[in-house]
């Protein structure tokens, strides 16, 4: 564990503040929720929690499943990176950071799409480089929307240049995350 130096005090509530400095580089936002943990050497322990990822094992056959049923590459993210995918390499995109394209697309909870005929979108899909080219020839987004916040995002796509995502996905892409959101809310 590294030492950030920072030292808070815990007010008469009970709560303790968290550097801008530490929340930026770990990119947690207001409203986000963390996991507390304590070690059998007592010390306490924050972890950005991540419903989706908690529910990895369901939320792997549901990718699986859309990848069968489409043939296209299926990854589903959190607020942050790629939880799981199917249809790709098994370490290909899992664990990978999501773009802003992804993250716009959540906060405006709205899905979007880019087919091979209108494929630009500012900034990468997936990963933090800016001048990477987008690995895809066309893909949905659909933003999984639990109580008003986004969570995560079904995403629907295909490296196949003769390929293109039509209504079929878009549905099924917003299908996907309307489940996973109403799975969450349970």
């Amino acid at each position: 564990m590294k030492a950030t130096g920072v030292v808070r005090r815990i007010d008469d509530l009970g709560r303790i503040v968290i550097p801008i400095e530490i929340r930026r580089s770990m990119k947690i936002r207001d409203g986000d929720p963390l996991e507390i943990f304590v070690d059998k050497d007592g010390e306490v322990i924050l972890k950005k929690y991540s419903a989706i990822a908690d529910m990895e094992d369901f939320v792997k056959e549901m990718a699986d499943t859309l990848h069968e049923a489409t043939g296209m590459i299926c990854l589903i993210t959190d607020r942050d990176r790629v939880v799981v995918s199917a249809g790709a390499g098994p370490r290909e995109f899992v664990q990978r950071p999501i773009g802003p394209v992804v993250i716009q697309t959540m906060e405006d909870r709205r899905p979007v799409a880019f087919t091979r005929e209108d494929h630009r979108h500012p900034g990468p899909l997936i990963g933090e480089d800016e001048e990477a080219p987008c690995p895809f020839t066309s893909e949905v987004i659909a933003p999984v929307v639990v109580g008003g916040d986004p969570l995560g995002a079904v995403i629907l796509c295909t490296r196949d240049q003769d390929r293109s995502v039509g209504p079929t996905e878009q549905k099924l892409a917003e299908t996907a995350a309307g489940f996973l959101a109403r799975h969450m809310e349970e």
